[in-house]
């Protein structure tokens, strides 16, 4: 039976947009984030444990021996555990990269917690700060993007993709999870009005929800699927499938 997988313990109640601000800075990925990080996404990000969970199982179908795994965009390193959990005893090393200074440190010291509690052969997760998009692969055979791509350039995208599709041994697969647009505007504000309800109802009120979204725009550009399948097809992939989709939020699996 697989061992349920969990992000990062926290007790820190997200309250970073609970009052009022006259100037609303764009997001960052910084030490107050980090602080309440584990319960932002839970509370934000539906369907977020599920996407978790599959990472764990998609990596034991794909993981090759001998190869490395990457989690694009790390934060406190959900996925890279997650992996860890899924390669078993393939003799996978698991890169975690994230630009942040703020996550790394606080990501390196959840990695050391749960390696500490866990008994047996298990993978090693190594831990990298720097510029996803600067990242020199070592043959890999599964790579996690896990609600990163969104937060790079679009310009910055395509790039990223081919080097990534390089990289990727045969019968390797990217794990791309992404906030989506819609070209149909009924669609697409249907979808957002259904994800700021998720948010109420998970405790956030109608002013965290306005300044969190002021937050992220021009910060987090979404893009439709239909963009997403034309670039991966055109960085390289032999085909992409959505696996996941709740609201606006998605996840999707690309084949080498």
């Amino acid at each position: 039976m697989t061992t349920p997988i969990s992000t990062a313990p926290s007790t820190t109640t997200d309250t970073l947009y609970a009052t009022a601000n006259h100037i609303v800075e764009g997001f960052r990925f910084d030490d107050k984030v980090v602080a309440v990080f584990p319960d932002m996404i839970q509370r934000s990000v539906p369907g977020y444990s599920t996407i978790i969970a599959m990472i764990s199982q998609l990596t034991a179908r794909y993981a090759q021996h001998g190869t490395h795994c990457y989690d694009l965009g790390c934060s406190l390193g959900a996925a890279s555990l997650a992996m860890q959990q899924g390669v078993g005893g393939k003799n996978c090393t698991i890169v975690g990269v994230d630009n942040s200074a703020d996550m790394i440190k606080r990501c390196q010291q959840i990695v050391d917690a749960s390696n500490a509690e866990k008994c047996g052969e298990k993978a090693i997760i190594q831990l990298i700060e720097g510029a996803i998009e600067e990242i020199e692969f070592k043959p890999a055979s599964v790579i996690v993007l896990n609600f990163t791509l969104q937060f790079l350039a679009i310009e910055k995208r395509p790039a990223l993709l081919q080097k990534i599709a390089r990289a990727l041994v045969p019968g390797g697969v990217l794990i791309l999870s992404e906030k989506l647009s819609f070209n149909d505007p009924r669609h697409h504000e249907l979808m957002i009005d259904l994800h700021h309800n998720f948010k109420r109802s998970q405790g956030y009120s109608d002013l965290e929800i306005a300044q969190k979204r002021q937050a992220i725009e021009n910060v987090l550009i979404p893009e439709t699927f239909q963009t997403h399948q034309s670039r991966l097809a055109h960085a390289g992939f032999s085909g992409v499938e959505l696996w996941f989709q709740c609201f606006n939020f998605s996840s999707m699996i690309a084949f080498k």
